[in-house]
């Protein structure tokens, strides 16, 4: 039986982090603005225009009633978007990077966002609100999800500093497995001392992978830094698999209840609150905004809203009573996440074509390429942009002297970046390429000794 504690305890920490270290940073804080505001506000949107539809139609007798907690928590654990058979075909159409990299933001940020909304939402059930007025449980759910957002964020990128600190002053690249173990328990850290002192483990996992990525990563040697991509690139896939595997034998492994005019108001609410989020909070982004978001973008964005693993685990985490709810939340997630899978991802590539917005192909051959993540192609082992290979002299040349950068770029490239990081002399360059070609060497050695080895050391002799 899958166990919500299994899940958030082993599976997901290695996704949120991953996705938090695997980040381009450039593109993404490029686009902070609106990528925070879909996330942030865009889903509790959501989760409030869900909820309470959910809430209002139960005292209608429409369908089933839940209490306003009850329906506020279903809300915002279906608010967590998992487009990532839309980020898929977006990388392999070539649609507009803007487009891309905002579906891909959210989603980044939207995950750890639900589950603290949800979360919320347990917090107020497990209270005794009967005595409160709703505007004090509204100032209170709203003081407790600010406190859980900020907290945690800072809690993470405390973390991540210390380990980038860490790294700098003490030189393990000489021993890239104990430099390699000092990543995996940074990485893990932030999610332990959160969850002990009552914060979003989740949320501190991600801030702390997106500054590790940016600070920590080019303090490692290049051997550790191909070796943490990958591995983490991997497990992050085997755990994926895993839930999405729960997630198709869960349709066996627990009683359901099934309500047909539930799902269908669900399916509708999700659909209508996915729209409140994107098409308003877009048109106000473009009085802001240099690159419009455009009425086809903000289409594909709304259809691109899938639902995914994170809402099952979450709904099989809600602590409900009777259990019939619990059973007739959990069904609805189930069948909420098939349908979006497959109806809405099925159909995306074939509507990106109809609505025509790979028109981004021929801006490519005039603009410079924009890379959207670094996992984008996951069979390069070695990806020149996240190996940490600048000199002093090469550090200044190529960024401090650049007059177009403003704002936190600015302070990032000119104090933050010099101080967190260890900026590469010629005689470490030299190092650490004698270090690969070694290891390189040593590993096709390994392979030619196979069965056969013997005969073919022979005849290289010969």
């Amino acid at each position: 039986m899958f166990r919500p504690n299994m899940f958030f305890l082993l599976l997901l920490p290695p996704i949120i982090f991953e996705s938090g270290y695997s980040l381009h940073k450039g593109n993404f804080f490029q686009n902070i603005g609106s990528i925070t505001l879909f996330s942030v506000f865009g889903t509790a949107i959501s989760a409030f225009v869900v909820g309470g539809g959910i809430y209002f139609l139960g005292q209608a007798d429409v369908i089933s009633k839940l209490n306003m907690t009850d329906s506020f928590a279903f809300g915002s654990l279906i608010s967590a978007v998992d487009p990532v058979a839309t980020i898929a075909i977006f990388n392999a159409l070539h649609v507009d990077p803007v487009l891309n990299m905002l579906v891909f933001g959210e989603s980044i940020l939207n995950d750890a966002v639900s589950i603290v909304l949800t979360n919320t939402a347990e917090g107020l059930t497990r209270k005794n609100m009967s005595d409160v007025s709703g505007w004090q449980t509204f100032l209170q759910a709203l003081g407790y999800f600010l406190k859980m957002f900020f907290g945690s964020a800072a809690l993470g990128t405390l973390t991540g500093l210390i380990s980038a600190l860490v790294l700098k002053h003490i030189d393990l690249r000489k021993t890239p497995s104990l430099e390699f173990g000092m990543m995996i328990i940074f990485a893990y850290l932030p999610y332990g001392l959160a969850e002990g002192i009552s914060l979003s483990g989740i949320m501190a996992i991600l801030f702390s992978g997106i500054v590790m990525s940016h600070y920590t990563h080019h303090n490692l040697s290049p051997v550790t830094q191909i070796l943490m991509q990958q591995t983490l690139r991997t497990v992050a896939f085997l755990c994926e698999t895993c839930v999405f595997a729960f997630l198709g034998l869960s349709i066996f492994s627990f009683p359901h209840k099934f309500e047909i005019s539930f799902v269908v108001w669900c399916i509708v609410l999700v659909l209508f609150g996915r729209a409140v989020n994107i098409f308003p909070l877009s048109y106000l982004l473009n009085f802001f905004r240099d690159h419009k978001i455009t009425p086809k973008m903000m289409f594909i964005m709304w259809f691109s809203g899938l639902r995914g693993a994170i809402p099952y685990a979450l709904s099989l985490h809600l602590d409900l009573e009777p259990m019939e709810k619990r059973q007739l939340i959990g069904t609805t997630t189930i069948i909420i996440v098939l349908f979006t899978i497959l109806l809405l991802g099925g159909s995306t590539m074939p509507l990106i074509r109809l609505m025509d917005i790979e028109d981004a192909k021929a801006r490519r051959r005039n603009k410079k390429d924009v890379n959207l993540s670094k996992t984008e192609k996951m069979g390069n082992t070695v990806e020149s942009e996240h190996l940490s290979e600048l000199t002093e002299e090469e550090y200044e040349a190529h960024y401090i002297r650049r007059q177009d950068l403003k704002g936190f770029l600015w302070l990032d490239v000119k104090y933050l970046n010099p101080f967190f990081t260890r900026r590469l002399t010629q005689e470490d360059l030299h190092h650490g390429r004698i270090q690969m070609k070694t290891l390189t060497n040593k590993w096709y050695e390994e392979v030619r000794q196979g069965p056969s080895g013997s005969e073919d050391e022979e005849q290289e002799l010969l």
